[in-house]
């Protein structure tokens, strides 16, 4: 396992539409994994055409597991682990490949990201404040397998934050969107019903209406103008349908009694 070498990974499915910008962003890395579900789209015949990939294929359970076994693949200690809708820019690369030589560098790394809604920023909306572990060590960080999404990084170490910003174009359309939320929303569900909880009106009102007026008017969304109302809409949506499916699965469990 090399020491000062970079393994840049990426879960993928249906993704022909970042899958070329994505790779060559990441062509800096000394290694390029990605795991794919199975398109259907053309993205791994995209992916097949560039030698210095290396393609896996598995079945999509949950993100965490899917970014644990990309995690296996890797041959190199320092991980770069992004989504197919990111973007490294050049100072961030700059700063990502000054960071893994440096003797004192931390064990794992936060990247703050820029929201990007159909091409331009998002400036507020809950986003001005987002960040995410991106740049970590093999051998001290992965992730926890109680988390389906959104998934938890587990530290053995110290945690640094990188300065330069991550391009996150995470916006392309509203149905997209809103299918990325739903989804997100049906797995975090899941989560919550192997823990035992069960949904009351206070979570399946209270808790969607809370996170749209707090993203929308406290994390000022509202400055973002209709871009911004949209955004907070379907994010809070995303929190009505986990309790939604939280509630089916409840009841699909005493059905089953």
């Amino acid at each position: 396992m090399s020491k000062h070498k970079l393994s840049a990974l990426l879960i993928v499915y249906n993704e022909i539409a970042h899958i070329n910008d994505v790779l060559v962003n990441l062509s800096f890395a000394d290694e390029l994994i990605v795991v794919d579900s199975y398109s259907s789209d053309g993205t791994v015949e995209a992916i097949k055409k560039l030698d210095a990939v290396q393609l896996y294929q598995r079945h999509f359970d949950d993100y965490t597991s899917q970014r644990n076994f990309a995690i296996e693949k890797a041959s190199n200690d320092w991980i770069l682990f992004i989504d197919a809708d990111e973007r490294v820019t050049p100072a961030l690369q700059k700063e990502i490949v000054e960071t893994i030589v440096k003797p004192e560098a931390d064990d794992a790394y936060y990247f703050y990201r820029k929201f990007m809604f159909c091409k331009k920023p998002l400036h507020f909306s809950g986003w001005q404040t987002d960040k995410i572990f991106r740049l970590f060590k093999k051998s001290r960080a992965s992730y926890v397998a109680e988390r389906l999404v959104h998934e938890t990084l587990s530290v053995d170490g110290n945690i640094g934050k990188l300065k330069h910003k991550l391009i996150h174009y995470s916006y392309n359309d509203y149905e997209s969107y809103k299918q990325k939320m739903l989804s997100y929303g049906r797995l975090r569900a899941k989560e919550l019903f192997t823990k035992g909880k069960k949904p009351t009106l206070f979570h399946r009102i209270i808790k969607p209406a809370y996170k749209f007026v707090n993203h929308y008017i406290f994390r000022l969304g509202i400055l973002d103008g209709k871009k911004g109302y949209i955004v907070c809409y379907l994010n809070a949506l995303g929190v009505a349908e986990r309790y939604r499916e939280l509630q089916r699965l409840q009841t699909q469990k005493v059905a089953d009694v």
